[in-house]
């Protein structure tokens, strides 16, 4: 799945006044790329990266994913899109604390309206793909850190998305397990997954093979990186 952005601009309207989040952004992502997103507070790339997972739409400006244009499509096939094509990874994991792991896998498949069978199977493989076939009825509070981040980055890959979308994956984790993490997203996409993190850390961003930069709601750069860490 390919995604194009063509002089997008995002307003949001604060007491009357209109704040600029994005001002005219332009750029492609390809399958099987490897892309960080980087910029200080405020430089707009959550904005970005809300927009990119389809969790907002564009004030002005073309947004095309895999061809459709984002800004016309209905709520309804908006969260179709975030269900079936793009596999979320958040900082602070969003877990279900009394479910166990092998549960908050299979939830996306329970949205989408996949029978229990085939559910069982693809969550499974998931799970093992992340290296937690051992850990499939712990709860999270009976995880470490690393460990929860590995079941979230599972349920992202569940619905066997087009891309993985991470929101400063390692944030909340210490040096060695933040590593560990970024071992198994590099793992990902040299399995054939398009990866595009949001980070603002330059070890973290040093694993991605290009980088976007944003400043003020403008791209500063965009760079392929010779050689990912």
């Amino acid at each position: 799945m390919t995604l194009e952005l063509d002089s997008v601009e995002k307003i949001y309207d604060m007491n009357s006044v209109g704040v600029h989040a994005l001002r005219g952004v332009s750029f492609g992502i390809d399958d099987n790329e490897y892309v960080a997103i980087m910029g200080p507070s405020g430089s707009g790339k959550s904005t970005l990266m809300n927009i990119i997972g389809c969790l907002d739409v564009p004030t002005s400006g073309s947004y095309l994913l895999d061809g459709a244009e984002v800004g016309s499509l209905s709520e309804d096939r908006l969260a179709e899109i975030r269900n079936e094509k793009i596999g979320f990874v958040f900082q602070t994991f969003n877990l279900l604390p009394r479910s166990d792991v092998f549960h908050n896998v299979e939830l996306p498949l329970i949205y989408a309206g996949i029978r229990p069978s085939i559910r069982k199977k693809l969550a499974e493989d998931a799970i093992d793909r992340v290296g937690l076939a051992d850990r499939m009825k712990h709860r999270p509070n009976e995880l470490s850190g690393g460990q929860r981040q590995r079941v979230a980055i599972a349920r992202a890959l569940v619905n066997q998305p087009s891309i993985l979308l991470a929101d400063e994956p390692t944030g909340n984790l210490d040096s060695n397990t933040g590593a560990e993490i970024m071992e198994v997203f590099d793992t990902l996409h040299g399995e054939g997954n398009t990866i595009i993190l949001v980070t603002h850390e330059d070890h973290i961003a040093s694993h991605a093979l290009r980088v976007i930069r944003l400043l003020d709601g403008r791209i500063a750069s965009d760079s392929l990186q010779s050689e990912a860490a």
